[in-house]
């Protein structure tokens, strides 16, 4: 039984098929919708350091920068809820418009929803570049939100749903690389517009957001719908030419009635949002709910949105901060590339762990050089030989997220769901993704002016609780069939107790 269901008992099953270049052309294309999240990640974070952005802007902030000192502490420079109200509007606007994303993917497929996510973020992208005030510049933000609300929706559900088994997480984790590569990018370009004498740069760096949104969305327009999607459809000639072509043979009879089953029994709901809250649903729900919330409370909102603000803060100057952000960004990409090489060989709790104990070490070490540097009053000066060691620290902090709670945190949700809750499942994923995101993208500021470097040890207990949370209750998922789901929850020791042996009589 497909749909998480009659195979709940069994043994995962292997179908036919190779792993062909359609397969990895589409996931590529499809991936490109990370570009857009990360391109927004890293060039929100580099203009709210630019002091051309923020004397236009923020006068207030500028002002606190020209006038900062040894004697300034240093933990409150940049705390202006205006400020922050630039950067988590975006987030806000994410979380509601995914509901609606939600909606659209299901009905009319996960084309429709990356097409729809990248015209929104085109047209956000251009009033950005042209705002003249703070209004104009937080409707643009808004216009952003909508876009990658919907592309979060859809991306990963679509490679998590075209790729083979043997290869999900691999496929799937280019949502993050490219993720990854968009926030690099963003930071070369902040650098290089940074040194335009003209002071117009700033305009060049958020309206170039177009140019990943156009990309996702002229592929999006070539690509075809997952086989999944047609058959909820009713499209099922369509969808097995399709799946015929992703696995590279005309034997896919098998796979293809799992796939049936499991659009039998997802229209057997007739209202995903009420069914995905009973209890046989529960394990599926509690990860929803928790790891998105725990990817953000990792803390790495710190250095991707703040890291040119941290880096200045801390003692670096204007270009040295968004350079050394530009370093953080290319250790991000390098580690997301080690993430797709071993997620499905050695699994995704293994990495989950050693990324855990990796970002303990680190924010507990960050925490320890900055109170001996600032103290709680926020006053002193960084040496260099200090804040190359904390630089070091955030790479190394920055390289065990990517493996590990980046990806992951959008991978693990994205395949852990029955077809008939999937589309709702993965709309609450992203909202509370982007809750928490806006939350911590809201009051980071504030949070950083009052209790200093505490909230790097804050952040590493969050840590902890994730790690152990992993530990007990997140079952091994690598090279499980999308469809066959439930029977790594059906062998878990305490989530057994909510699988039923029959899930028709429940569905």
């Amino acid at each position: 039984m497909a749909g998480g269901g009659f195979v709940a008992q069994g043994e995962v099953k292997n179908y036919h098929g190779r792993v062909t270049f359609f397969v990895i052309i589409t996931c590529m294309i499809a991936a490109t919708g990370g570009l857009i999240f990360g391109y927004d990640i890293g060039v929100s974070g580099g203009v709210t350091s630019m002091n051309v952005f923020l004397k236009k802007f923020f006068p207030s902030v500028y002002e606190d920068q020209v006038n900062a000192g040894t004697s300034k502490n240093q933990w409150c420079s940049f705390d202006s809820q205006l400020l922050t109200a630039f950067t988590s509007s975006l987030y806000i606007a994410g979380l509601i418009s995914t509901f609606f994303a939600s909606t659209v993917t299901r009905v009319l497929g996960r084309k429709a929803s990356m097409l729809c996510g990248g015209g929104a973020f085109v047209i956000g992208s251009a009033l950005n570049g042209a705002a003249i005030n703070v209004a104009m510049l937080i409707v643009g933000r808004v216009l952003l939100g909508i876009g990658v609300g919907f592309a979060n929706q859809a991306v990963p559900l679509y490679l998590s749903e075209m790729a083979p088994p043997n290869l999900r997480g691999a496929l799937n984790i280019g949502f993050q690389l490219a993720t990854t590569i968009g926030i690099l990018i963003a930071n070369l370009v902040n650098y290089g517009t940074n040194k335009i004498k003209a002071g117009y740069g700033w305009r060049i760096s958020v309206a170039l957001a177009a140019v990943p949104a156009g990309i996702m969305t002229i592929g999006a327009l070539f690509l075809p719908d997952t086989p999944n999607s047609l058959i909820e459809r009713g499209k099922l000639e369509t969808a097995r030419r399709i799946l015929q072509k992703v696995r590279g043979t005309d034997d896919v009879g098998e796979e293809l009635q799992d796939m049936v089953e499991a659009s039998a029994l997802a229209k057997q709901v007739q209202h995903p949002w009420k069914n995905i809250l009973r209890r046989h649903y529960r394990p599926q729900l509690v990860m929803a709910l928790s790891i998105p919330g725990f990817q953000q409370l990792t803390g790495i909102n710190i250095i991707m949105f703040y890291a040119p603000v941290l880096f200045k803060t801390i003692g670096f100057g204007d270009n040295a901060s968004l350079m050394s952000a530009v370093i953080t960004g290319l250790v991000n990409v390098v580690a997301t590339v080690v993430s797709i090489v071993t997620v499905d060989r050695f699994g995704r709790k293994f990495l989950f762990v050693e990324g855990g104990v990796q970002m303990l070490i680190s924010q507990v070490a960050i925490a320890a050089i900055l109170g001996v540097k600032f103290g709680v009053d926020g006053t002193g000066v960084m040496s260099k030989p200090y804040a190359d060691a904390v630089l070091v620290l955030i790479c190394t902090y920055v390289a065990a997220f990517a493996w590990s709670w980046g990806p992951l945190g959008w991978l693990v949700p994205s395949e852990i769901f029955p077809l008939e809750i999937r589309s709702a499942g993965q709309s609450v994923v992203v909202s509370v993704n982007f809750l928490w995101t806006f939350i911590i993208a809201q009051f980071f500021l504030t949070a950083l002016c009052h209790l200093k470097f505490g909230l790097f040890l804050l952040f590493a207990f969050f840590v902890v609780v994730m790690t152990l949370f992993v530990i007990l209750l997140l079952p091994e998922t690598k090279n499980v069939p999308i469809e066959e789901m439930n029977v790594v929850w059906k062998k878990h020791w305490y989530w057994k107790n909510y699988i039923p042996d029959d899930p028709m009589g429940v569905a």
